[in-house]
């Protein structure tokens, strides 16, 4: 296992549409124990092949907390097939928009589809937390990101707010 680096806005990679993985192998397998190991180590609870530079349709998440036993997730060619009308505003954070966090509002329960890690096809609903992260998640892979979800100065804010705290890394580095 690896980890990756992880793509930062306004990287124009992050705006892509990920295409279908067509089947679910060995290497496929081998790019999400990267991409857990390359969450856990920013750290974050879901991350999308396409924030490490893969335009492939494949999402990890981990919603145990601090305390609790880890308890990975795979999700490939993951897709919704239902959502309710009940929204739930759920302040977001994004591993490719470091350091600013904003509320948006999703659909509190949603049916998902998606193949696990050993190519199983499984069907369920997800709620809350689940349902935000996996729709957070998913847009990543319509080339959508959460701040896109914002006002345009608030977006714009965002990722001005990214590239100072960019430059200002880089520029500690070169000291």
């Amino acid at each position: 296992m690896a980890i990756r680096d992880i793509l930062i806005v306004p990287n124009p990679v992050l705006k892509q549409v990920s295409k279908p993985v067509e089947r679910v192998d060995d290497e496929t397998r081998a790019l999400m124990d990267d991409m857990l190991e390359t969450m856990y180590a920013a750290p974050g609870i879901g991350l999308a092949a396409i924030q490490v530079g893969i335009p492939l349709r494949i999402i990890v998440m981990d919603l145990a907390g601090q305390d609790e036993e880890p308890a990975p997730r795979y999700f490939i060619n993951p897709e919704i097939l239902e959502d309710v009308e009940e929204l739930l505003p759920w302040e977001e954070g994004c591993l490719s928009v470091p350091d600013y966090y904003e509320d948006v509002e999703r659909p509190r329960r949603v049916k998902i589809r998606y193949l696990d890690y050993h190519g199983k096809d499984v069907v369920e609903w997800a709620e809350e937390l689940y349902a935000v992260c996996i729709q957070h998640e998913m847009d990543h892979l319509n080339g959508v990101l959460f701040i896109d979800h914002l006002s345009r100065l608030k977006r714009q804010r965002a990722i001005r707010k990214v590239q100072k705290a960019e430059r200002e890394k880089a520029l500690d580095a070169a000291v």
